[in-house]
């Protein structure tokens, strides 16, 4: 008896725990835009910060082994349109060096939503922090509760949520606020 309780037990046990959700690649690559970014140190991320980015593209290279990401970063007032190339470690945790040494995961891809949560250490601090991006110029309020339980599942204060799109405007896109 105690064998088969045990057994029930542990049964309920394991499929209590969450697993992590599949990454489609597919829904990757495209043409993205920086809607909200959120860092533990919100400093960094706020206009003007040193991890402040406006995402543009990002192209997967040989099955998604690397991801080509293209980002205008603001460099004391100018705008500089860059792309670096990730290198994948396992699953869809990439490395990357750009003000600093980064790790970078896709956490969510749905057709109009990526998120990134990114691990930057300067070589004095790291630093957490997610990156919505979107297909268009805004989340919906679902993708905004997404990207808000996403920041609490990696202890990122959602009160530390910038909205970047509402902040800056890249040469190329007139479609953005100034």
């Amino acid at each position: 008896m105690k064998v088969v309780c045990l057994t029930l037990l542990f049964g309920l046990v394991c499929g209590a725990q969450e697993t992590p959700a599949e990454i489609d690649p597919s829904k990757i690559p495209g043409e993205w835009r920086t809607i909200y970014a959120a860092a533990d140190n919100k400093e960094k991320i706020v206009e003007g910060g040193p991890l402040r980015d406006y995402y543009r593209r990002i192209e997967c290279i040989d099955d998604c082994e690397y991801l080509s990401i293209t980002f205008y970063d603001k460099d004391d007032g100018t705008c500089l349109l860059l792309t670096e190339v990730a290198k994948r470690q396992e699953g869809y945790v990439y490395v990357i060096e750009y003000k600093g040494s980064n790790t970078l995961e896709v956490i969510h891809a749905s057709q109009n939503m990526l998120v990134t949560y990114v691990e930057n250490d300067d070589g004095e601090k790291i630093t957490k922090m997610t990156e919505g991006l979107a297909k268009g110029t805004s989340f919906t309020q679902e993708e905004l509760q997404k990207y808000q339980e996403l920041n609490s599942e990696r202890g990122i204060p959602n009160e530390n949520i910038e909205n970047v799109i509402e902040t800056g405007k890249a040469p190329d896109d007139d479609r953005y606020p100034k």
